[in-house]
């Protein structure tokens, strides 16, 4: 069994093996499609194939939609070259349940496939047509947060930006300025109406996009590299539009476990391939079931009935508001509680930590005990509902190989926005007092005690990434196991707890500074003294 056109033709031996196989004509859609694109995607990875990929084919399979979708890679080209290409655009999609069974699909929507190239004529040749055909509606993305950015850490312009910027539209090399320029190509083929959709898991990211598209716009117009009606183009909402969008879908690197189910089926050539860039990529995908895609319904050149594959269309309000259960209450911040304390009593499985009593009660009464009487409730889905499948359904699911120490990375980047807000809504709140916050300190405590890089038993491992480490782990340098009173734990730490942008307040002027100074020196009573002081606050 080859995952190409030729080996689907023995439909009988995929369907025996329990494959869900297009039911389209797929011959008569590729047709159509490079006629009358209808949505280009940038970013051939995981979540893609996982989600918008596998809701365009079951929209052509019900005969909603009779186009499929062409994608376009930017970052790394061996992607199209070395999965798309060789397979014919085919992907198989194992998603893992709760229940512990697959489900295994042929996916089979992306009829075309390219590399945003401008050296390779012909495909950026391509990209150019398809953005000057009035059948366009929309342009997405899912590039990560820092795909959209234009300057490096230091706050200085990226070389290939900088060039760009200086060399107008004709043959640009940064993943944006080749966007702009497509865009370019649209507004010169006569200002035609087009949705740019960021569907990337970061807040506000229609804004991220406009504002880089914007930089480049506005230096092209200003130094009669692009006509200067591009400018006002791109700035009126009538003709291009940034929506807003929440992601939600979990699609882990493809695991090793999956791939052996796939063998013993008979799929054959299902080895992973590691690109010249670290991108680690298989004929297939595995992922969660439970998703959701909420999308601000801005699209000046009209859509399709996506909502028939359960996509959500709302308002920006709405959006922000979606991000903000999910952010700040309803499943990051018990991600990243379990993940800290994951990491120092040695488990490698967020799943496995759902089977610790102790810890499935801290998720519980963050979430359901501290998080929902201040959940912002977006309407369009019920904050109880979203908790009860995160905590019954989607982090306890034994078939996701997410593991704590990855979920760990960059925790002085989340730990504002998962727990500060809550805190600052019990501060703001004539009815709730922060002192009545008893899981959240703990929170905070364990991140300080995991900074020591000693876990539980008093064994030394390694740290997640994180940007502040540097920063923060001399506060912590001086602490010892052994036992430690409050007062010496507080004089080490105490100028950490005062930064707003780690912890989203000053700990100290809302009144938690104390709660977490004793909690951790509880924690540093010696070894097993974490267990212990989760065991008596959860």
């Amino acid at each position: 069994m080859k995952l190409d056109q030729k080996g689907l033709q023995n439909r009988e031996a995929w369907e025996t093996a329990g494959y869900r196989l297009p039911r389209f004509d797929r011959v008569c859609v590729a047709a159509a499609t490079r006629e009358n694109p209808f949505w280009v995607h940038f970013g051939a990875g995981n979540i893609f194939r996982a989600f918008q990929a596998n809701v365009v084919q079951n929209l052509l399979n019900d005969g909603v939609l009779d186009r499929g979708l062409v994608v376009a890679e930017g970052f790394d080209y061996e992607i199209i070259e070395k999965m798309n290409r060789p397979h014919d655009d085919y992907s198989i999609l194992a998603t893992l349940k709760a229940d512990g069974t697959v489900e295994k699909t042929v996916v089979g929507s992306v009829m075309e496939s390219l590399v945003l190239d401008s050296g390779k004529e012909e495909e950026y040749g391509r990209l150019k047509e398809i953005f000057a055909k009035d059948s366009l509606q929309m342009a997405s993305f899912t590039i990560t947060e820092k795909g959209y950015s234009l300057i490096n850490g230091k706050g200085g312009l990226l070389p290939a930006v900088e060039a760009d910027l200086k060399n107008g539209p004709a043959r640009p090399e940064s993943y944006m300025g080749k966007v702009a320029s497509l865009l370019y190509a649209r507004y010169r083929a006569g200002e035609k109406p087009l949705a740019m959709v960021s569907m990337d898991n970061c807040s506000h990211n229609g804004d991220k996009l406009y504002g880089a598209i914007h930089a480049f716009a506005e230096k092209w117009a200003a130094n009669g590299l692009a006509e200067k009606g591009f400018l006002s183009y791109i700035e009126d909402r009538e003709k291009v539009s940034f929506p807003w969008t929440m992601i939600d879908k979990i699609t882990p690197r493809p695991d090793a476990s999956v791939e052996e189910i796939l063998k013993k089926d008979g799929v054959e050539d299902l080895e992973p391939v590691i690109t010249s860039k670290n991108t680690y990529v298989a004929p297939f995908v595995n992922a969660e079931e439970c998703e959701y895609l909420v999308i601000e319904d801005a699209f000046p050149g009209g859509r399709p009935n996506l909502e028939a594959g359960g996509l959500l269309f709302t308002d920006r309000e709405t959006v922000d508001k979606v991000e903000k259960m999910k952010v700040c209450t309803c499943l990051n911040p018990l991600h990243t509680a379990l993940a800290v304390f994951g990491c120092l009593l040695g488990y490698r499985l967020i799943s496995e930590e759902m089977k610790d009593e102790a810890l499935r009660k801290l998720a519980e009464g963050i979430g359901y005990r501290e998080g929902l009487p201040v959940v912002v409730d977006p309407g369009i889905l019920d904050p109880k509902e979203f908790l009860d499948t995160v905590v019954n359904v989607r982090i306890p699911n034994p078939f996701m190989p997410d593991t704590p120490q990855r979920i760990a990375a960059d925790t002085s980047q989340k730990l504002a926005i998962r727990f500060g807000e809550t805190i600052k809504a019990y501060a703001a709140s004539p009815d709730l007092n922060v002192a009545e916050l008893k899981l959240i300190p703990l929170v905070f405590a364990g991140w300080l005690r995991y900074l020591m890089g000693i876990d539980d038993e008093g064994n030394p491992f390694e740290l997640s990434p994180d940007p502040l480490l540097e920063t923060v782990c001399p506060c912590v340098a001086k602490l010892r196991l052994g036992g430690a009173d409050g007062s010496e734990v507080e004089r080490c730490v105490a100028e950490l707890l005062k930064i707003d942008k780690i912890f989203g307040v000053d700990l100290y002027e809302v009144g938690m500074a104390g709660t977490v100074c004793g909690y951790l020196a509880e924690m540093l009573a010696g070894p097993g003294a974490v267990r212990r002081t989760l065991d008596k606050y959860v």
